[in-house]
Protein backbone atom coordinates (compact mmCIF):
# COMPACT_ATOMS: atom_id res chain seq x y z
CA UNK A 1 0.00 0.00 0.00
CA UNK A 2 1.26 3.26 -1.27
CA UNK A 3 1.93 5.67 2.45
CA UNK A 4 1.73 9.29 1.92
CA UNK A 5 2.99 12.05 3.65
CA UNK A 6 0.73 13.86 5.60
CA UNK A 7 1.18 16.23 3.48
CA UNK A 8 0.01 15.32 0.24
CA UNK A 9 -2.29 13.46 2.30
CA UNK A 10 -4.05 16.39 3.05
CA UNK A 11 -3.42 17.83 -0.36
CA UNK A 12 -4.65 14.99 -1.65
CA UNK A 13 -8.06 14.88 0.15
CA UNK A 14 -8.53 18.92 -0.28
CA UNK A 15 -8.38 18.43 -4.32
CA UNK A 16 -10.45 15.71 -4.08
CA UNK A 17 -13.44 17.66 -2.54
CA UNK A 18 -12.82 20.71 -4.90
CA UNK A 19 -12.84 18.44 -7.87
CA UNK A 20 -16.69 18.59 -6.99
CA UNK A 21 -17.11 22.00 -8.22
CA UNK A 22 -15.94 20.92 -12.17
CA UNK A 23 -19.30 19.77 -11.96
CA UNK A 24 -20.97 22.96 -11.05
CA UNK A 25 -18.48 24.05 -14.38
CA UNK A 26 -19.98 21.03 -16.49
CA UNK A 27 -23.53 22.53 -15.97
CA UNK A 28 -23.28 25.81 -16.63
CA UNK A 29 -21.42 24.41 -20.14
CA UNK A 30 -24.36 22.66 -20.77
CA UNK A 31 -26.84 25.68 -20.69
CA UNK A 32 -24.07 27.86 -22.96
CA UNK A 33 -24.14 25.11 -25.13
CA UNK A 34 -27.82 24.66 -25.51
CA UNK A 35 -28.03 28.52 -26.04
CA UNK A 36 -29.52 28.74 -22.62
CA UNK A 37 -27.13 31.29 -21.51
CA UNK A 38 -26.13 33.58 -24.31
CA UNK A 39 -22.77 33.56 -25.71
CA UNK A 40 -20.60 34.30 -27.93
CA UNK A 41 -17.95 31.99 -30.48
CA UNK A 42 -15.06 32.75 -28.03
CA UNK A 43 -17.18 31.97 -24.65
CA UNK A 44 -17.95 29.03 -25.97
CA UNK A 45 -14.47 27.94 -26.91
CA UNK A 46 -13.30 29.58 -23.80
CA UNK A 47 -15.71 27.90 -21.50
CA UNK A 48 -15.40 24.38 -22.77
CA UNK A 49 -11.54 24.76 -22.73
CA UNK A 50 -11.36 26.23 -19.33
CA UNK A 51 -13.70 23.32 -18.33
CA UNK A 52 -11.81 20.53 -19.87
CA UNK A 53 -8.57 21.89 -18.38
CA UNK A 54 -9.72 21.64 -15.17
CA UNK A 55 -11.00 18.43 -15.06
CA UNK A 56 -7.40 17.00 -16.99
CA UNK A 57 -5.53 19.10 -14.92
CA UNK A 58 -7.06 17.81 -11.10
CA UNK A 59 -6.59 14.15 -12.56
CA UNK A 60 -2.94 14.84 -14.02
CA UNK A 61 -2.21 16.60 -10.70
CA UNK A 62 -3.56 13.77 -8.36
CA UNK A 63 -0.87 11.00 -10.18
CA UNK A 64 1.95 13.88 -10.02
CA UNK A 65 1.06 14.22 -6.06
CA UNK A 66 1.33 10.76 -5.61
CA UNK A 67 4.55 10.20 -7.75
CA UNK A 68 6.50 13.42 -6.32
CA UNK A 69 6.31 10.99 -2.96
CA UNK A 70 8.62 8.48 -4.65
CA UNK A 71 10.98 11.22 -5.13
CA UNK A 72 14.10 12.56 -2.98
CA UNK A 73 13.29 15.75 -3.65
CA UNK A 74 12.53 17.95 -0.60
CA UNK A 75 12.06 21.39 0.16
CA UNK A 76 10.82 24.00 -2.34
CA UNK A 77 11.52 21.25 -5.56
CA UNK A 78 8.89 18.80 -3.57
CA UNK A 79 6.46 21.42 -3.69
CA UNK A 80 7.03 22.03 -6.95
CA UNK A 81 6.77 18.30 -7.99
CA UNK A 82 3.51 17.92 -5.71
CA UNK A 83 1.53 21.22 -6.19
CA UNK A 84 2.56 22.62 -9.29
CA UNK A 85 0.40 20.60 -11.90
CA UNK A 86 -2.47 21.17 -9.15
CA UNK A 87 -1.78 25.00 -9.27
CA UNK A 88 -2.17 24.89 -12.68
CA UNK A 89 -5.20 23.11 -12.63
CA UNK A 90 -6.76 26.26 -11.01
CA UNK A 91 -4.74 29.29 -13.03
CA UNK A 92 -5.70 28.41 -16.25
CA UNK A 93 -9.02 27.26 -15.88
CA UNK A 94 -9.32 30.56 -14.64
CA UNK A 95 -7.87 32.32 -17.08
CA UNK A 96 -10.28 30.79 -19.96
CA UNK A 97 -13.37 31.66 -17.59
CA UNK A 98 -12.08 35.20 -16.35
CA UNK A 99 -10.65 36.33 -19.60
CA UNK A 100 -13.84 35.31 -21.89
CA UNK A 101 -16.40 36.82 -18.83
CA UNK A 102 -19.01 39.93 -19.86
CA UNK A 103 -21.84 40.06 -22.47
CA UNK A 104 -20.56 40.26 -25.92
CA UNK A 105 -16.79 39.42 -25.48
CA UNK A 106 -15.06 38.37 -28.75
CA UNK A 107 -11.46 38.82 -27.30
CA UNK A 108 -10.13 37.54 -24.05
CA UNK A 109 -9.96 40.42 -21.64
CA UNK A 110 -6.05 40.75 -19.48
CA UNK A 111 -7.46 38.21 -17.12
CA UNK A 112 -5.85 35.27 -19.54
CA UNK A 113 -2.53 35.84 -18.19
CA UNK A 114 -3.67 33.72 -15.80
CA UNK A 115 -3.43 31.17 -18.67
CA UNK A 116 -0.05 31.56 -19.09
CA UNK A 117 1.12 31.78 -15.72
CA UNK A 118 -0.84 28.64 -15.15
CA UNK A 119 1.03 26.79 -17.84
CA UNK A 120 4.30 28.20 -16.24
CA UNK A 121 3.47 25.87 -13.00
CA UNK A 122 2.13 23.03 -15.61
CA UNK A 123 5.74 23.29 -17.47
CA UNK A 124 7.88 23.96 -13.99
CA UNK A 125 5.74 21.40 -11.77
CA UNK A 126 6.25 18.18 -14.81
CA UNK A 127 9.93 19.19 -15.45
CA UNK A 128 10.53 18.72 -11.39
CA UNK A 129 8.97 15.98 -11.65
CA UNK A 130 10.33 13.99 -14.43
CA UNK A 131 13.81 15.38 -13.07
CA UNK A 132 13.24 14.64 -8.98
CA UNK A 133 11.99 10.82 -10.30
CA UNK A 134 14.92 9.70 -12.57
CA UNK A 135 17.50 11.28 -10.44
CA UNK A 136 16.00 9.14 -7.16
Amino acid sequence: MLELSPAAQTTAGIVILAAITVTTGGHFLTKVVRGQVPATDLQVSFFRAGHAHAASLIMLGLICLLLAEATGLTGAWQWLARTGVLISAILMPAGFFLSALGPGRTEPNRLIVLLWIGAGFLVAGLATLGIGLLAT
